[in-house]
């Protein structure tokens, strides 16, 4: 089970606060079924029964939204100093969790360009995705996706892998969908799951989000790559940390 470090360190940003929207309602929107298995298994917590994994987000999502309606923020990205420390499996779970709050929608987008995996853990198949938006235009509306039951949450999946994708990331036109995704709806919350910190791709994108959150992995993630990490986010504010598969304690 995931647990949770809180030293949080956010500056300023001098964004108003948003005000809740009325719920959203998928007109456009596709809304895809999803196997119950298929979520538990990749350790969603749409799939879980309540307990300790699921309450550990819980935690994590009531830090996250009281430091982002204090500055006024709406989107954050989620990565990790080292590969394999559950970045995405991170990302997915907190996103579902801030759903749960009924003042806002949280849209997830896939910036794994490299290796976009989040719709395999919903079992999805996606034809088109961030990477079809970037290269051929194909619009947002046509690629977002609502997995059905799972109310006031969208996934923009990454669809192909992309060999130039720390320039893809760093383009103008990336730069105008983070503007685009943040301010279309006040109430929306946009998380993006970022590539680790040893690529290019996540230094290119981060200046683009008002803060990160890092995942760190339990007895693989060194001090030295920890330090590393922070001096590469050194511009952008710090939501915190999680510690990610940390064997549980005893009595806990």
């Amino acid at each position: 089970m995931e647990s949770i470090a809180t030293p949080f360190v956010a500056r300023p940003h001098g964004k108003a606060q948003a005000e809740p929207s009325a719920p959203i309602q998928y007109t456009i929107t596709r809304s895809v079924e999803v196997n119950p298995e298929v979520l538990r298994r990749h350790r969603v917590i749409a799939g879980q029964v309540p307990g300790p994994y699921v309450d550990a987000y819980k935690v994590l999502r009531t830090k996250i939204l009281q430091i982002l309606r204090e500055h006024g923020w709406n989107a954050f990205a989620v990565t990790s100093p080292n590969p394999h420390a559950g970045k995405t499996v991170a990302a997915i779970n907190l996103s579902l969790s801030l759903a749960l709050d009924i003042s806002q929608t949280v849209l997830l987008v896939d910036a794994n360009l490299r290796h976009p995996s989040v719709h395999t853990a919903f079992g999805l198949t996606p034809r088109e995705g961030l990477a079809d938006y970037l290269l051929d235009d194909v619009p947002i509306e046509r690629l977002l996706i609502n997995p059905k039951g799972i109310n006031r949450f969208v996934i923009l999946p990454g669809s192909r892998p992309l060999p130039d994708s720390a320039e893809l990331l760093a383009s103008p036109k990336m730069a105008r969908l983070v503007d685009e995704l943040k301010h279309r709806y006040p109430s929306r919350i946009v998380v993006f799951d970022l590539p680790h910190l040893t690529t290019a791709d996540a230094l290119a994108f981060a200046p683009y989000v008002d803060a990160a959150l890092l995942v760190l992995e339990a007895g693989r993630t060194t001090q030295s790559q920890l330090v590393e990490a922070l001096g590469h986010l050194n511009t952008t504010p710090l939501l915190g940390t999680v510690l990610n598969k940390a064997e549980p304690t005893s009595g806990s």
